[in-house]
């Protein structure tokens, strides 16, 4: 019968090289069976695998990722306030994405916020001591510092949305410009002509991309562009109160509105119905994400989803990869891993 929690000869934890002793073989061969190695026989396997539990050896993880100068440690980096990060449902799928692709691995996650001066030059400090094997940056801006500070240390990463069309870095993005043709052409589609955009943060490529997306959805539909219908927001609910107030104050005409967001829609129902206007039968409404808050406004909201648990899970899958690909990552060449996972327009009662 097996004894659990047997005590070493030295009275400690049993040790690697107890357990070889027990089961007649080799230090190393103990560490190929434990790191499964398939250089190991079954018989050879069975024997150290008893011994393990005979003796109830536990790995020091700990060790082993310091002698192969690993934390076993991921950094998932937001460059927002912990306000927005609570506030939008994209955060938290994100957060359930990468969570629940690395639960079959031995890495943590750690969470941190770096929406402030502060909070970055606390980042830069705690990067440079390498504490992390890796990192993930969510919602970066086209100026963000750091996503090149991360290519100064050597530390792997992987961001949420290239900053731009020559993003060195690895990414995982949804088709931000399919997605936005899909919402206008839905719009065109039901008779709709004085078609508004409220836009994400410009600073964002994702955001510059869906504002491509509604100008040449509407140029291929015949339709002359009015800029003045295209009014910057921030993916926020008052930014989108704010955008809506606007654009119904320089063009009270408007029939129908793309929000860069759900949240942003939410903002922008609020001030149409402020105002008088129905939703959709004055005014049609789409949003993007099609996250909960789509599901639970009145009338339900019209968004595109784009799948932002199997982005968070893809970018995982990334980061492994650039974390077990030993060349230097400045010399890993211009769009190695450049994934774009593909949009759905959910139609609802909204539009």
């Amino acid at each position: 019968m097996a004894s659990h929690g047997v005590r070493g000869r030295s009275g400690g934890r049993p040790t690697l090289e107890e357990v070889a002793a027990r089961a007649g073989v080799g230090r190393g061969t103990v560490s190929r069976v434990i790191n499964g190695s398939p250089r190991v026989s079954d018989a050879t396997r069975a024997a150290v695998e008893a011994a393990v539990e005979e003796l109830g050896y536990v790995p020091n993880t700990a060790a082993r990722a310091l002698a192969a100068n690993r934390t076993d440690a991921i950094a998932l980096v937001v460059p927002e306030p912990e306000t927005r990060f609570f506030a939008e449902p994209y955060f938290s799928d994100m957060l359930k994405g990468v969570g629940s692709e690395l639960s079959d691995t031995e890495m943590q996650l750690l969470l941190i916020f770096a929406g402030s001066d502060r909070e970055r030059a606390r980042l830069a400090q705690y990067l440079a001591a390498h504490r992390v094997d890796g990192v993930l940056l969510v919602s970066v801006h086209a100026d963000d510092p750091l996503p090149d500070l991360l290519t100064q240390l050597e530390i792997p990463a992987v961001i949420s949305g290239p900053r731009s069309a020559a993003e060195p870095l690895a990414s995982v993005d949804s088709d931000n410009y399919g997605g936005a043709r899909s919402a206008v052409e839905h719009l065109l589609s039901g008779g709709r002509g004085r078609i508004a955009h409220i836009t994400g943060h410009l600073a964002v490529y994702g955001a510059q991309r869906r504002v491509d997306g509604y100008r040449d959805a509407l140029r291929d539909a015949g339709h002359e562009v009015d800029e003045g219908l295209i009014e910057p927001g921030d993916f926020t609910e008052e930014g989108g109160r704010r955008a809506m107030a606007e654009l119904l104050r320089r063009h009270p005409d408007v029939d129908a509105v793309f929000a860069a967001s759900d949240v942003t829609a939410a903002g922008a129902g609020q001030v149409l119905r402020e105002a008088g206007r129905r939703i959709p039968d004055d005014v049609a409404l789409v949003g993007y994400d099609d996250s909960a808050i789509a599901r639970h406004m009145e009338p339900p909201l019209t968004s595109v989803r784009q799948p932002i648990e199997e982005m968070g899970r893809a970018m995982i899958d990334l980061l492994l990869a650039e974390i077990a690909d030993r060349r230097p990552v400045a010399s890993r060449g211009l769009g190695r891993h450049q994934v774009v996972l593909a949009t759905e327009l959910v139609e609802r009662r909204s539009s």
